[in-house]
């Protein structure tokens, strides 16, 4: 009876039923070998030999197969169609190998469904282990290591406080960094439109947006400011306006392709606010399940019995004028056809997310969203008619003009229609516009729109012009009918998940089965928060890509990273050698390391001072410069480190000046000066202050006595901040003892203590 060995218990419970009692099928549980996280496991001197050893919660698993082998000949490895499955499949080969003597057979089948069709078929076509899927394997995993555990030490050495780097991860936390010193570094630029409320001659409103001013077409900030607006409604307003053109045109909208990974992740990203891990999660068990194809993949082509099954689900169920005369066929972009596995597709199209009644929400809408994106590939395009009006001023000095879409057939939008991260501009439909037809303004129509702005305006910034207060977020015509309103650029958004996700891929960095794990790294790592669904690099984030930027920055170039990915491809594809490219790789990398070896802490933090200037000393309201010391007022402010490990901000004239604060800066408002919280019964003030640990509170102010303090020996993170001021309490349990060369000010039966040197 042959045994059947794959990844998971769920998926082996599956296959079970498909293959019944003449098979054993048994669950590895995920790779049962990696190599030891200590030195030496990848040996670059002899020819980069790989130490692997079983792991500890694996051994019963393997024991168990070995178990069976004993009374069985033949082992069909049957793990997921991909790199990492193809190397579960070589790591219990290996693993098993003393039970595999005596001719016993070993093979490997694939299948890209757990359904039953598709398991029997691939029990009847086993092939031998992919020897080039498993070396590309084998070179990302001495890769990963090679970087990790020869970058990191270095990290630890020179950078306090950082914990790790990766191959790609570095990369990915690069374009995340990067992104917010743009956000930092912008200034907004204001800019002014005008738009009209008009009516036609028969009573229908719609509204147009002036386009030509002083007879010349207007570009984005042509209008740059409130007295260029008033003068541009002044220009609207006493001109008559007439219908020059209206223009309708059809148009189509095809649907998209159906889901790869990355698409999978985005999209449910954008309509769910699902990160990249809970997706993968989702799909990997509707996977097990037998519910859809497998979940990663570059490809976006589907199997022509799929399409067919598709076309008669729609016909069926939408009728046959929603069905494209021909199938619609998607061409494959994969990068490595070695991963081109089929798209992301329900296992059998007239299963319908009302018919499946999944338990596990995650699971439910992920379904939901895979059945309607594969349903609506496979549909007739919508077609529109978009309309463009233009109107003039005989004079040709004023130009406005007016657009409008209108569905005439939805086609695939009955079913799907894909998220985008931008907003969509595009007007609805337009009211029966005749050329030559006067175009007159509709009384007070916009007046809703000015006092809403005038409400904004009135919690923002209001200027004086001359006699008049006016303010510059609108400007009015007097009858209500014309608007100039103010706007400024925005600056780049933080990234999601989704587009940091698509940002990757249009680099070439990562591949579908990284993903998930990176952006799960960067955040457990504390490099990157998430907050309202947008990624955000921490103090210790930006750090850690300072250093490399300076000091190793061919390894955190996107284009580096990208063509190592396509030569990786090359070995999984057959047409490189692995070794070869890890010794490319090692004789430039490891020289980059040892070139780092005399670096002295301080002249790291001062290229990374330098290069997060522009976030460690924002511009000051008062345009001072902000690296002057707040509290001596002749010291330069410098980046520094904690005996606790991290980084924090310094006055220069240290120790005479003892000024701190966190490299992000005030929080909430505290400061180095202090935020009054309020009084004692002694009338001594209650503040709360920012010190090298972040806020502490603090009562009084420290005395000529106590602010010659010295720094307490062996403070760590979370403990007392004796550079702020001697003068200071934490909250702090009784029974918490001091610091060496401390002692406490007052009784242990005060919940709120300070401390003094003894």
């Amino acid at each position: 009876m042959p045994v059947v060995v794959v990844e998971s218990p769920a998926k082996a419970k599956t296959i079970n039923k498909y293959l019944g009692s003449d098979y054993t099928v048994l669950a590895s549980y995920g790779h049962v070998r990696d190599l030891p996280a200590k030195d030496g496991s990848v040996d670059p001197e002899h020819d980069f030999d790989m130490t692997w050893e079983v792991a500890a919660d694996s051994r019963k698993h393997v024991k168990a197969i070995a178990e069976a082998l004993k009374s069985d000949d033949t082992l069909i490895l049957a793990t997921d169609p991909d790199r990492e499955g193809e190397a579960i499949s070589w790591h219990l080969r290996e693993a098993l190998a003393s039970s595999l003597k005596k001719g016993k057979k070993v093979s490997r089948v694939t299948f890209n469904a757990i359904t039953k069709d598709a398991v029997t078929k691939a029990m009847g076509a086993p092939r031998d282990i992919d020897t080039p899927l498993v070396e590309a394997y084998l070179a990302r995993r001495a890769l990963d290591y090679l970087v990790g555990f020869t970058l990191s030490p270095v990290l630890w050495r020179k950078l306090p406080g950082a914990r790790s780097a990766g191959r790609v991860q570095s990369v990915c936390l690069r374009l995340i960094v990067e992104r917010e010193m743009e956000i930092e570094a912008f200034r907004p630029r204001e800019y002014w439109s005008v738009t009209a409320a008009l009516t036609t001659p028969r009573g229908q409103d719609y509204q147009a947006r002036l386009t030509v001013l002083g007879g010349r077409k207007l570009d984005k900030f042509d209008i740059p400011t409130f007295e260029a607006a008033e003068i541009a409604v002044k220009a609207v307003t006493s001109r008559t306006l007439t219908v020059q053109s209206v223009e309708a045109k059809p148009a189509a909208r095809n649907p998209h392709p159906p889901f790869m990974t990355s698409t999978l992740q985005q999209e449910a990203s954008r309509k769910f606010g699902m990160g990249a891990k809970q997706c993968m999660n989702a799909a990997q068990r509707l996977y097990e399940a037998g519910h859809i194809t497998y979940m990663r993949t570059d490809g976006i082509d589907m199997a022509p019995e799929a399409v067919m099954a598709a076309r008669e689900a729609i016909k069926g169920r939408f009728g046959a004028e929603y069905v494209p005369d021909s199938p619609r066929m998607y061409k494959n972009k994969a990068k490595n056809a070695q991963e081109a596995h089929e798209c992301i597709r329900p296992t059998d199209m007239a299963k319908g997310p009302e018919k499946l009644k999944l338990s596990e929400a995650d699971q439910a809408r992920l379904y939901d969203l895979i059945w309607k994106r594969t349903i609506a590939s496979q549909m007739a395009a919508a077609r529109l008619e978009r309309t463009t009006v233009d109107i003039a001023s005989p004079d040709g000095q004023v130009g406005l003009r007016s657009t409008g879409q209108v569905v005439l057939f939805d086609g695939f939008l009955k079913v799907y229609d894909e998220g985008r991260d931008d907003e969509d501009e595009e007007g609805g439909r337009l009211p029966q516009i005749m050329q030559g037809e006067t175009a007159k303004p509709q009384p007070g129509a916009l007046r809703p729109a000015f006092a809403k702005a005038a409400r904004e305006a009135a919690e923002g910034e209001v200027v004086d012009n001359s006699s008049d207060t006016r303010t510059r977020s609108a400007v009015i015509s007097p009858d209500g009918a014309i608007l100039g309103s103010q706007s400024f650029t925005q600056p780049p958004p933080r990234y999601t998940e989704a587009t940091l996700v698509k940002r990757m891929e249009e680099l070439g960095i990562g591949r579908p089965s990284t993903y998930a794990s990176v952006l799960s790294t960067i955040q457990d790592r504390e490099y990157v928060r998430k907050d309202r669904n947008r990624l955000i690099p921490e103090d210790k984030g930006r750090l850690v890509t300072a250093f490399l930027t300076n000091f190793f920055r061919r390894y955190v170039e996107y284009d580096f990273t990208a063509d190592l990915e396509n030569e990786l491809d090359d070995v999984s594809a057959g047409d490189r050698e692995y070794k070869e490219v890890l010794a490319r790789f090692w004789r430039d990398f490891s020289a980059a390391v040892a070139e780092t070896a005399d670096l002295r802490i301080g002249e790291v933090l001062e290229k990374i001072d330098d290069f997060l200037s522009p976030h460690l000393y924002p511009p000051r309201a008062d345009g001072g410069d902000p690296r002057l010391c707040p509290t001596c007022g002749t010291g330069r402010l410098h980046l520094k480190t904690a005996r606790s490990g991290g980084a924090f901000i310094g006055c220069g004239n240290y120790p005479e000046c003892r000024y701190t604060r966190p490299i992000s800066g005030a929080e909430d408002g505290v400061t180095a000066d202090g935020k009054v919280l309020g009084q004692d019964e002694e009338g001594n003030d209650i503040s709360v202050r920012s010190g090298r640990f972040g806020p502490y509170v603090q009562r009084g102010e420290a005395s000529e006595e106590t602010a010659a303090c010295q720094p307490a020996q062996g403070l760590g993170a979370g403990q007392p901040d004796a550079r702020a001021g001697a003068g200071a309490v934490v909250a702090a349990p009784p029974d918490w003892p001091a610091p060496r060369g401390w002692r406490r000010c007052r009784g242990r039966d005060r919940p709120l203590w300070p401390l003094c040197q003894t």
